[in-house]
C-alpha cells in the first residue's frame, strides 16, 4: 500500500502556521542560514545537482533557470525574484496548500533564490481569491522582517532583500510568466513576445527569476539537507516529490504528496480511496485544462515528466481529474475549450478566433453532424495551427486535451462506438 512521502508538507498540521517561532523550532530558516554562508554560484550548483525541476508544469531545471538569470544583463543595476502564486489551472490547488499551511517554507525558498541570483527586490504575485493565503503570507513577511530574514543585511550576511505582495485580478493568462510581469508593471495582462525571456529582460526590463510556490518550497530542504538526500526520492530524471491534487470520481479527493514515479493506479486506488461507487475507471485529465487525457492503458505508467512526455501525455501542475465509465469525455473536453475561449485575452488572432471556432465546432460534434470524423480532424488541424501561431501558451494549449481525447476516445467523440 503506497503512502504519502511528506517533505514539503511535513509541517502541515504539526505546527502553528501563523507562528514563525514554531517554524524555526521545526528547522525552519536553517536552509537560509546555510545558503547565506555559500557563494551564490554554489547555491545554484547545489540545486542543479539535486535535479530540482519546476513544479509549475514545464518541468524545466530550476538551477539552470537561476544560472541564466544570474548571468543575464551583467550591467543592469538590479535583479528581481518573482513568485508565481497565481494558481488558476482548473483542478489545481497545490500552491494554496503550501501558502495556507507552511507559508514560511516557500518564503525561505524565495529568499535563498534571491541570494542565488543576487536579487535585492522581489514580488509575490498572488491570486486575489486566495484570501487566507494572502493573509498568512502578509503576516509571514512581517515576521520575517522582524526576525531579520528580510530587509537590509539579512542575518549579518550583507545580503539585502525587500519583498512585497502584488494581487492578480483573476486572469488565467497571468499565470504565464511574461504576461504576469506585464500585470506586475501595472499594465493589462497581455502576453509578450519571446525572446527576450525573463532571465534577460523581465519585470521593469531587469533580469528576473520566476518560480512558483511549490518549486521554491523545495529549495530550503535541498540546501539544508543536501542534494544526495533529495535524490533519494523520486526517479533519476525526476527527483523529489510532487503534490498531486486529485478530484472527480474518486472516494477521497484531495491533495497528496508523493514521490515522482508513482503510477496513476496507485494514486487512485491506494491514496484516493478507489473509484466512487465501485465504477470502472474511464479516463483522467492530467494537468488541468491545459493538460492531456489518458485512458486505462496509462494506469500503470510512471508519473514523471519524461515518461509521460514520451507517451504523449503531460504531468503539468499535478492536477488529476478522474472520470468513471459513464462520464462523457466530450463534456469535459467541451468545458476545457469553453474555458480557453473565456480566458483568451484577444491580443492575437489565432487564439481569439480559434478558441471561438473550436467551441462552436465542439457543440456541432456533440449534436447531429453529417461527418463527425471529418469535423474532429478539422478541429485537430485548427488547434495545431493555433499552437504554431499563437503568442502565448493559452493559444498553444487547446491542442493538448483535444489531441489526447481524440487519441483515446475518437469512437466516442464521433459516435462510431454506438450500437
Amino acid at each position: 500500500m503506497k503512502q504519502e512521502t511528506r517533505i514539503i508538507l511535513k509541517n502541515a498540521g504539526r505546527i502553528d502556521p501563523g507562528s514563525i517561532d514554531d517554524y524555526i523550532a521545526a528547522g525552519g530558516y536553517e536552509g537560509l542560514r546555510k545558503a547565506l554562508g555559500m557563494k551564490p554560484g554554489a547555491v545554484i550548483d547545489e540545486l542543479l545537482e539535486a535535479g530540482l525541476r519546476g513544479r509549475g508544469g514545464a518541468g524545466f531545471s530550476t538551477g539552470m533557470k537561476q544560472r541564466f538569470t544570474s548571468k543575464g544583463c551583467l550591467e543592469c543595476p538590479r535583479r528581481y525574484v518573482v513568485v508565481n502564486a497565481d494558481e488558476g489551472e482548473p483542478g489545481t490547488f497545490k500552491d494554496r496548500i503550501i501558502m495556507e499551511q507552511d507559508h514560511h517554507l516557500y518564503l525561505e525558498g524565495t529568499i535563498i533564490a534571491a541570494h542565488a541570483i543576487r536579487a535585492s527586490r522581489g514580488y509575490i504575485y498572488l491570486r486575489a481569491e486566495y484570501h487566507q493565503s494572502i493573509e498568512r503570507t502578509l503576516r509571514a513577511i512581517e515576521q520575517a522582517y522582524e526576525k531579520g530574514f528580510l530587509g537590509k543585511n539579512i542575518m549579518g550576511s550583507g545580503v539585502d532583500l525587500d519583498l512585497e505582495i502584488k494581487l492578480g485580478a483573476g486572469s488565467y493568462l497571468c499565470g504565464e510568466e511574461l504576461t504576469m510581469l506585464e500585470s506586475l508593471e501595472g499594465k493589462r495582462g497581455n502576453p509578450r513576445i519571446k525572446p527576450p525571456f525573463p532571465a534577460e529582460k523581465g519585470v521593469f526590463g531587469m533580469p528576473t527569476l520566476v518560480n512558483n510556490v511549490e518549486t521554491l518550497a523545495n529549495v530550503p530542504l535541498i540546501i539544508s539537507k543536501g542534494k544526495q538526500w533529495y535524490r533519494q526520492f523520486g526517479t533519476e530524471r525526476s527527483p523529489g516529490t510532487k503534490i498531486f491534487t486529485i478530484s472527480g470520481q474518486v472516494n477521497k479527493p484531495g491533495h497528496y504528496e508523493l514521490e515522482l514515479g508513482i503510477s496513476l493506479r496507485e494514486l487512485i486506488d491506494h491514496l484516493a480511496g478507489g473509484m466512487r461507487e465501485g465504477k470502472a475507471f474511464k479516463a483522467a485529465l492530467l494537468g488541468g485544462a491545459a493538460g492531456t487525457f489518458v485512458g486505462p492503458v496509462m494506469l500503470d505508467e510512471r508519473l514523471t515528466y519524461d515518461n509521460l512526455a514520451e507517451k504523449g501525455a503531460t504531468l503539468g501542475s499535478g492536477a488529476v481529474i478522474v472520470m468513471a465509465e459513464d462520464d462523457p469525455v466530450h463534456d469535459i473536453l467541451h468545458n476545457c475549450l469553453r474555458f480557453f475561449r473565456h480566458e483568451s485575452c484577444g491580443k492575437c488572432v489565432p487564439c481569439r478566433a480559434g478558441t471561438t471556432l473550436l467551441v462552436r465546432e465542439s457543440e456541432e460534434l456533440r449534436a447531429e453532424h453529417p461527418d463527425k470524423d471529418g469535423l474532429l480532424q478539422q478541429m485537430l488541424r485548427e488547434a495545431q495551427i493555433m499552437a504554431s501561431t499563437s503568442l502565448c501558451p493559452l493559444g498553444q494549449s487547446p491542442v493538448l486535451p483535444l489531441k489526447s481525447a481524440a487519441k483515446y476516445f475518437a469512437d466516442e467523440l464521433t459516435g462510431r462506438g454506438r450500437a
